[in-house]
């Protein structure tokens, strides 16, 4: 699928970061899109992105789903089929995700399940839920986002459990598409993104959807981040309440702004990886080395060496 014009993409998580991009880059070619996010103001701003430099007549709309709730992805596809007046899509970009139940040991069981099945949930349903479309298209694409950490099971040495699990399903899901595909539906493909760190919102959006506004924690949770940290071997004890929300608001503003990759790069990269037809995209330097590393040395992965070793090749360090 060379050319996107005329054609329509689904895109979850299309209120900020490389959905966003997606979304915008796709609408300039005068591809028609259907975004989905939890927040109504940020599919809006994506909105009105699109409208800046879409072709007239390129159709942009948007839905308020959570992807880890199929009732929410078939609304957002009934809602597709009225608001661009088809029963076909030709690309589903599963792009929704949050991050958070970093330790199946010390964070709640809530936490955890609730980053799994948005990672992973997402993808599994909306797949599901708009394979029916995207049957009824002449061509198709599904184009699942995985991460480094569909790989490398942690971030920096630190525990990153739920994530890391969700991205590991997505990676094996997505691969075992291109052989299923290939013999059940050979007009469709099947792509893994695999991004390392991408300037994005997602350490902001995660924390609103558990109700931890950096801006505005409330005490018990400046209490809880102490102990997480704690467990981390960093000492707060000398940080005032408001120093620990100073210390999480700068984490998460860093974690957009230090990144080595933007938002709009990787959305580059990711549509020249579908028009190329390429089953398997890497994002960022950072990815191909990380990914590099571990096949070169699989049982050092998760030794404080590794990470040393990415540090020394200038690698992740704006996270670790």
């Amino acid at each position: 699928m060379e050319d996107f014009a005329g054609r329509l993409a689904v895109v979850t998580g299309g209120g900020t970061g490389m959905g966003r991009e997606l979304a915008r880059q796709l609408s300039a070619e005068g591809c028609h899109v259907a975004i989905c996010d939890v927040s109504e103001e940020a599919m809006d701003e994506t909105r009105a992105a699109c409208d800046e430099s879409a072709p007239p007549g390129t159709v942009v709309s948007t839905f308020v789903a959570d992807v880890s709730g199929e009732a929410h992805l078939i609304a957002f596809r009934d809602h597709v089929a009225r608001a661009h007046d088809t029963d076909h899509i030709h690309l589903l970009f599963n792009n929704a995700g949050i991050g958070g139940g970093a330790s199946i040991v010390t964070d709640g069981r809530d936490e955890w399940e609730a980053v799994f099945n948005v990672c992973w949930g997402g993808v599994y349903l909306g797949t599901r839920t708009f394979l029916p479309m995207l049957l009824r298209s002449d061509s198709g694409h599904v184009v699942n986002t995985s991460s480094v950490n569909g790989f490398w099971a942690c971030l920096g040495g630190n525990a990153h459990t739920a994530y890391s699990a969700a991205k590991f399903a997505v990676k094996g899901f997505t691969e075992a598409l291109v052989a299923d595909f290939r013999q059940s539906a050979p007009h469709l493909r099947a792509s893994v993104v695999m991004p390392g760190h991408i300037g994005t919102s997602i350490v902001f959006n995660s924390s609103l959807y558990f109700g931890r506004d950096p801006k505005n924690l409330r005490d018990e949770q400046v209490a809880e981040i102490r102990q997480r940290f704690g467990g981390r071997g960093f000492d707060l004890s000398a940080a005032s309440d408001e120093d620990v929300r100073q210390m999480m608001l700068a984490m998460a503003e860093g974690f957009r702004d230090a990144a080595p990759t933007t938002a709009a790069q990787a959305a580059t990269i990711i549509l020249e990886g579908v028009r190329a037809g390429e089953w398997r995209i890497l994002v960022g330097d950072d990815a191909r080395v990380i990914d590099e590393m571990v096949r070169e040395s699989p049982s050092e992965a998760y030794e404080p060496s590794f990470v040393t070793r990415l540090h020394e090749r200038g690698m992740f360090g704006a996270i670790t």
